[in-house]
């Protein structure tokens, strides 16, 4: 098993002030982490069994990159949204990528010190240095996943990474949703419609 080689970590951070031409009433901080390690299985042509590797990896980036994010957000209680990302380089699988952010060990880690309990949303793709890599954010809580506000997407890119023979993992966080949200949410559209989450009229609207 090889060691789990970190090349950096990136931070990301945007405070938004203004939107729209409008102060907003509190300013929204996004922020993530993002390590740049070599790609465990890099050079060894396709592997059967990529957990040893995913248990290795996933713990050591994990205790990098959680602690850290917590602290650009200054502390889990101001974290209302969440979410993952990976991009493996163009000599990868995406089954790498996803394998090092889709296990307890990695997004767990992240859910529990975040004081969530909800599904981390995520993107898994491939490409070169310089990728943009997208970040999607959803309302930590599940009570609070249908509040459209949340819905957000953290872009940011890192010049020199991945290399062909890297992968990128990261994890983001915002303080809040989008200054000035007005589209509503879920709830409020299956209560205007009479349904329920399946899309089914509600108990007494069914003939």
């Amino acid at each position: 098993m090889s060691e789990v080689r970190i090349r950096k970590i990136v931070d990301h951070v945007e405070d938004t002030f203004i939107e729209g031409g409008r102060a907003a009433e509190t300013p929204q901080r996004q922020a993530a982490c993002a390590a740049v390690i070599v790609n465990p299985w890099s050079g060894q042509g396709f592997v059967e069994d990529l957990q040893p590797q995913i248990l290795a990896h996933a713990r050591a980036l994990s205790e990098a990159l959680v602690p850290r994010l917590i602290g650009l957000m200054d502390g889990a209680a101001n974290i209302e949204a969440f979410g993952k990302a990976a991009v493996v380089g163009t000599s990868g699988e995406i089954e790498h990528a996803a394998g090092l952010i889709h296990t307890l060990y990695f997004g767990n880690a992240f859910r529990v010190a975040a004081e969530g309990d909800s599904f981390l949303p995520f993107t898994n793709t491939r490409g070169g240095a310089g990728i943009s890599i997208q970040l999607p954010l959803t309302h930590k809580l599940e009570a609070k996943k249908g509040t459209r506000s949340h819905f957000l997407t953290m872009v940011f890119d890192i010049p020199d990474a991945p290399a062909h023979d890297e992968i990128v993992v990261a994890l983001g966080a915002a303080s809040g949703g989008r200054p000035h949200h007005r589209i509503g949410d879920r709830f409020n559209d299956m209560k205007l419609m009479g349904t329920d989450q399946a899309g089914r009229p509600l108990a007494e609207d069914r003939a």
